[in-house]
């Protein structure tokens, strides 16, 4: 199984941009679905973007849209999740999530539902404050 982690996270002041990576360690994302998921200090968890590597599709919730954009690298051992214009509602901890998905079923809004991944990272903590 697949393990992530992930890095990037910061202090950042507000209207400043941040990219986020994920890491497979000892592992590539071929044939995965991989999404961006956020918690902020008191709330629940909720999804930010997401792709499915196989096949090169991101997807993303509506504030996220313009602002935030999802990739990989050439050897789709990393997805980044690029956040720029970012305010105060952005803080929070952000976590990847994988499941190998050759059926390539986990697509659209499915990319930013948590229960369809089933390995986690750490997470990492980005702060928006002035």
């Amino acid at each position: 199984q697949v393990q992530l982690v992930e890095s990037g996270g910061a202090l950042v002041q507000p209207g400043g941009s941040l990219r986020l990576a994920c890491a497979a360690r000892g592992h590539t994302f071929d044939d995965y679905a991989v999404g961006w998921f956020r918690q902020a200090p008191g709330k629940d968890r909720e999804g930010v973007s997401g792709i499915h590597v196989g096949l090169d599709l991101p997807y993303y919730e509506d504030f996220a849209k313009g602002r935030f954009a999802v990739s990989t690298d050439r050897g789709k051992t990393l997805v980044y999740l690029q956040m720029n214009n970012l305010n105060s509602e952005d803080t929070g901890v952000y976590y990847c999530a994988a499941r190998r998905n050759p059926q390539q079923t986990v697509v659209n809004s499915a990319l930013t539902n948590p229960e369809m991944f089933n390995t986690w990272g750490q997470g990492t903590l980005v702060t928006v404050s002035s």
